[in-house]
């Protein structure tokens, strides 16, 4: 992979002299000590996050060959670095059970074979006790894709299987991903009040004493890597998870996690939440703290920064954003989070995400589960490169990080300047100039006006200007005037060049 991609900078200023600015994060109390005092040389203009904004003129020799680096060693309880956040994908489990979402196994595997050229951490594959086409499934993607060792970077996933506190679940579970290289198991279990009372119909104590034992039985099987969840976390008394934690990190857990399965928390809510466990939770040092947040009210992307500026360092997401009800953090969008703003607002934070293959996912996961994004979706909504308006093409056409604070290569799209610009009513002369200058056509300012003219008289009568229309609104024209050519009337025509191809 290559490293640039690992250390892109968030912003990329221009020079001018030093100065020191504050960054504070949108969240109080238990936040604050994410408030930094950061030297930086003094903008001008913060250009963007992306990689688009190189210097005009520079010498091929400035183009650095992509550096291969090596996997580090994968240790359940413990990270290579303090500000590297995994990736938790949850797209073949949390992700399939968006209604209409459902998979063939063909198409798991299929999936869970892009997730890995995406370099998530861990897989979460699949829940085995809930049949045996599911069963049969996780063991095939935990025998082939969980064995696929790159060469190159001796990288290979994480594969994981759900599970309740039920003996018989995690007995499944093992029995279905044993065969990967690195298996691990999520063992959730209910922590509200409302959860408990009228769903398991327990009390605390008791449902300590099963996430516990649960924890312990599943090391007994062979596991090494368990996770224990607390379903409703969000929602959940905070000593009481405090407690829960705390005696499933003694019985051998190496990886907690507090859901908002309901996505009722707020950023601030949330935030303060994971730090409040982090700050109580006995033996939280020696574990990773993971977050898992749905967005029924639009903030499982800010929840999930929240988490992780509070101290998590595992993300649980899905692609496209795909899950129960309203959906789960998308993992293109926390990501790019992480990667664009990481470095300086969240304290260095990063994924070893590659990036580039986020497009390519997403329109897998699109088309397999017929899931299919609103075109503004962000990072991969069809309109995230694309500029309609004539003040935002002229920027484009001129730099295109005036209005683009991400590079459309960054997340695997390949576009010219001007396949972005989408002609229509609140387009401007320069940016119809430029298309019609790729199509052929090198216009006089005369003949540009009249063409621009009827170019608006068009968009009255049609939402977009195709190519074709274009080229009518030259040649129709341009008939008449080589008839009064003919006749020795002055013509207004133009003057064709060599046709400007554009890479889509």
């Amino acid at each position: 992979m290559a490293s640039s991609l690992l250390t892109s900078p968030a912003m990329i200023p221009i020079t001018s002299s030093t100065v020191v600015v504050r960054s504070t994060l949108p969240f109080r109390s238990s936040l604050r000590s994410f408030r930094m005092n950061r030297s930086y040389n003094k903008p001008s203009l913060f250009v963007s996050c992306c990689s688009h904004v190189s210097k005009k003129g520079e010498t091929s020799a400035s183009v650095l060959k992509p550096v291969v680096e090596r996997w580090l060693e994968y240790i359940p309880h413990k990270l290579p670095d303090k500000n590297y956040v995994r990736v938790f994908d949850t797209t073949l489990r949390d992700g399939e059970q968006a209604p209409g979402g459902a998979l063939t196994p063909p198409q798991k595997i299929e999936i869970a074979r892009q997730l890995a050229k995406l370099r998530v951490d861990i897989m979460e594959v699949g829940f085995p006790v809930s049949s045996e086409e599911e069963f049969e499934t996780v063991k095939t993607i935990a025998k082939t894709v969980g064995n696929e060792v790159d060469e190159e970077t001796g990288y290979v996933p994480v594969i994981c299987a759900i599970a309740r506190s039920k003996r018989e679940d995690i007995e499944a579970a093992w029995e279905a991903v044993k065969y990967a290289k690195r298996p691990k198991i999520l063992i959730f279990t209910s922590t509200s009040d409302i959860h408990m009372k009228y769903k398991l119909k327990k009390t605390k104590e008791e449902v300590i004493e099963m996430a516990a034992s649960s924890v312990r039985f599943a090391k007994s099987l062979g596991f090494v890597d368990v996770q224990l969840g607390c379903e409703d976390g969000g929602r959940s008394e905070k000593e009481f998870l405090c407690k829960i934690l705390g005696e499933s990190i003694k019985a051998g857990a190496t990886t907690v996690n507090v859901a908002d399965t309901v996505g009722i928390n707020m950023p601030e809510e949330y935030g303060e939440l994971v730090s409040y466990l982090k700050a109580n939770t006995p033996g939280i040092d020696d574990v990773i703290f993971s977050v898992h947040c749905h967005n029924d009210l639009g903030v499982a992307t800010a929840n999930t920064i929240a988490g992780v500026c509070a101290g998590a360092r595992q993300i649980e997401v899905t692609v496209n954003g795909i899950g129960e009800r309203s959906g789960n953090a998308p993992l293109e969008e926390v990501v790019m989070a992480l990667k664009c703003r990481g470095e300086y607002l969240m304290d260095g934070v990063y994924t070893r995400i590659d990036t580039r293959q986020i497009m390519a996912t997403s329109q897998m996961v699109q088309e397999y589960t017929g899931l299919y994004v609103q075109p503004h979706k962000p990072i991969v909504g069809a309109n995230c490169f694309v500029h309609e308006s004539g003040i935002h093409q002229d920027g484009i056409l001129k730099n295109r990080s005036t209005y683009e604070i991400l590079s459309p290569e960054d997340v695997g799209v390949v576009k010219s300047q001007s396949s972005s610009i989408v002609l229509g009513k609140l387009s401007g002369r320069h940016a119809v100039k430029d298309r019609l200058k790729e199509l052929g056509y090198e216009l006089n300012d005369e003949k540009l006006n009249d063409i621009f003219s009827r170019f608006r008289d068009l968009t009255k009568q049609k939402k977009r200007i195709t190519d074709d229309d274009l080229k009518a609104l030259v040649t129709c024209r341009d008939e008449v005037s080589s008839l009064n050519g003919a006749r020795g009337e002055e013509t207004n025509g133009y003057v064709p060049i060599s046709q400007i191809s554009s890479v889509v």
